[in-house]
């Protein structure tokens, strides 16, 4: 028997929907807002989601990437009356296991169901085994980072074509690695090339190589990039940017493994493993012809999705921890502390460089700072601390210009010092562990004084190896339980 959720504002819709879910022996609820269906799905366990698009709080599409970001997430069926192909595609990018337009068979409907089902059960009866991960420099616990170290998993058991999508600065290069390492390639030649910076009028000669006499200035024979790669992987970073003439000839790399260099009679092989990443949108560039749907068909057969690291607060501290200590160690600094209002300043600001922009920052801040204990708002870069106070004003000008009958907009996301409050609980948990629970050096860290590092470790139930306090971890669960019940 099966757990299943209804989530339609249309109670007829509900209540048709819910009986025809116990026929078929299936346990079932229904909500009718978007709300409620995300609550129902964060606290318990669903084999199967029955989501409609038009919800009077939002549309269902949305809440469709919350609930895959679950742990077992679901298999969701997309119902919608008001069905469009953007909309198909948006579901089915998304997770859905199927998009279906009202008003639909039931029978249709029964059948996807049970597909649905019988596809998630032989999925959690047979998980995989997931390799060893290598996950060097890639930080991170958010659901997004972790989404995406399960695709290195994946990815890394097969010698399948990866495509890597994200945004500058993102870290696609280390991902890529990462999969390299973490598969039967591991030590093997990993080949990069920076597509970007490929000259035109040499794109050819440098992936494919040259014969001697080749053309002028070939005064000797040359080993091309794709063979490098041979039995390893070859990397093609930014390969939006590669020239549509060579496009051609790559697909046919990809197809057979083996190329002429230019000047050569002879084909030549090369068995390498194809990774690719882009921060275009390469679905777009093919429409305008910028590149070949064809080669785009190949590249895609597993494709990951580095998220921007706007917003993921959880990430930073640990990006903080790890980067601090590395850096440090690079700099012939001792660890340091850092203060309030220098940890707010790196959990909201929006990073339009991601990661290697704080990274940049950070080194920044420590070179400013030299042999200070504790870092502080202002050894950040000055674009940084400009951005945050020109933000800042701008955030009192709308507050003054907004009119005192107007009723204030709800927030649905967490408060910043509930989240700063999160943050302090996890780096005082990692400070300690790290420290081993010498207090004087954890004092000398974090720029606390005995008191207020005691006092902070009661307040999140903290025990001097940053584990938490058994009796705080019990009253906890008690609270919860009385929540949930």
């Amino acid at each position: 028997m099966a757990r299943v959720l209804i989530i339609d504002d249309d109670p007829g819709m509900c209540d048709t929907l819910y009986r025809m879910i116990r026929l078929e022996g299936h346990e079932g609820k229904y909500v009718q807002t978007l709300r409620e269906g995300l609550s129902e799905c964060l606290f318990r366990s669903y084999d199967l989601v029955l989501l409609d698009v038009m919800m009077p709080d939002g549309s269902g599409l949305d809440l469709l990437p919350k609930i895959n970001k679950i742990s077992s997430p679901p298999q969701v069926i997309i119902m919608t009356a008001a069905g469009s192909p953007d909309g198909a595609e948006i579901a089915i990018a998304s997770g859905a296991w199927d998009y279906l337009q009202k008003p639909f068979s039931f029978t249709e409907l029964k059948l996807q169901i049970v597909r649905a089902l019988q596809y998630r059960d032989e999925k959690m009866q047979n998980k995989p085994v997931v390799p060893s991960l290598r996950l060097e420099g890639i930080v991170g616990r958010s659901p997004e980072m972790m989404q995406c170290m399960n695709l290195i998993g994946q990815a890394a058991t097969t010698d399948a074509n990866v495509l890597i999508i994200g945004a500058t600065g993102t870290g696609k290069e280390l991902f890529a690695r990462a999969i390299h390492e973490s598969g039967p390639l591991a030590g093997k030649n990993f080949v990069v090339v920076d597509c970007g910076a490929l000259p035109d009028s040499l794109v050819e000669s440098i992936l494919f190589g040259h014969e001697k006499g080749a053309f002028t200035g070939a005064e000797r024979e040359a080993e091309g990039l794709i063979r490098q790669a041979d039995g390893g992987t070859l990397f093609l970073d930014e390969i939006g940017e590669l020239p549509l003439s060579v496009q051609k000839s790559f697909l046919r790399v990809i197809q057979e493994r083996s190329f002429r260099p230019v000047g050569g009679r002879k084909e030549v092989r090369s068995n390498f493993r194809l990774i690719a990443a882009t921060n275009r949108n390469l679905g777009e560039l093919t429409k305008s012809g910028g590149f070949r749907e064809d080669l785009l068909f190949r590249l895609r057969a597993i494709v990951m999705e580095l998220p921007p690291l706007k917003g993921r607060t959880g990430d930073i501290l640990d990006l903080l921890m790890h980067y601090m200590r590395s850096i440090c160690d690079r700099f012939g600094l001792g660890l340091k502390g850092f203060s309030p209002e220098f940890l707010e300043a790196l959990l909201v600001y929006h990073w339009p460089g991601n990661v290697r922009e704080f990274i940049h920052s950070l080194e920044s801040s420590l070179a400013a700072a030299r042999e200070a204990p504790t870092l502080y708002r202002l050894h950040l870069p000055a674009p940084i601390r400009v951005h945050m106070a020109v933000a800042s004003f701008q955030r009192r000008e709308v507050v003054s210009e907004q009119s005192i009958d107007e009723p204030a907009q709800p927030f649905e996301q967490e408060s910043l010092r509930e989240v700063i409050r999160k943050s302090e609980g996890r780096y005082l948990k990692s400070l300690m562990m790290s420290t081993q629970g010498n207090i004087s050096e954890a004092c000398r860290i974090s720029g606390l004084s005995r008191t207020r590092l005691y006092e902070n470790l009661r307040k999140h139930g903290l025990q001097r190896n940053g584990m938490q306090n058994p009796e705080s971890e019990t009253r906890s669960r008690d609270i919860l339980s009385s929540i949930h019940n």
